[in-house]
């Protein structure tokens, strides 16, 4: 009889100068954590780090200590300061471009500037990372999405149906 896979880890992480800096509330990472909750995951944050180095600094971690799941929210938008795609980038190994367009067509029926949003999803090593906006909408809409795919996502990475084993004869790996 095999053991009952373990209970999937799940990291949030708010990309926020403001944040913080305390000037305001983190209100995404909260509903992120909630949301995860709810979907059966072991939740750790929301870690609250300024935008840029930080927020790559948090990712290389998380990878690190193998969480099935990062979600950012923040830094994904237009402004000077909106570098989560470009920490979240060189981490992976792997885009899976569906979930973000996913997350971006959610909520274009109700809030156009949707599409602005540059948020990435992929795999870092056996972590899937996805950057949702930093608006509380944005995150719902994200919200909405990962609710449909993360048990399957999480089951697939961890082998699911496909375990690895030896390469068929024949086949090149």
């Amino acid at each position: 009889m095999s053991a009952a896979p373990s209970t999937p880890r799940a990291l949030v992480v708010t990309a926020s100068n403001r944040a913080a800096a305390g000037v305001y509330e983190d209100r995404g990472g909260p509903l992120i954590t909630e949301a995860l909750t709810g979907l059966g995951f072991a939740v750790e944050g929301p870690r609250v780090v300024p935008d840029g180095d930080p927020v790559a600094e948090a990712l290389s971690a998380a990878v690190a200590e193998g969480y099935d799941v990062v979600v950012t929210t923040g830094g994904t938008g237009l402004s000077p300061t909106d570098r989560t795609p470009e920490a979240t980038r060189p981490l992976l190994d792997r885009e899976i471009p569906g979930i973000a367009e996913a997350i971006r067509a959610e909520g274009l029926p109700e809030v156009p500037t949707a599409a602005l949003s540059r948020g990435l999803a992929g795999l870092a090593g056996r972590t899937l990372i996805v950057n949702l906006p930093g608006s509380t909408g944005g995150v719902r809409d994200g919200l909405a999405v990962l609710g449909r795919l993360l048990p399957h996502a999480v089951d697939q990475i961890r082998g699911g149906d496909h375990p690895a084993g030896p390469p068929a004869p024949g086949s090149a790996r």
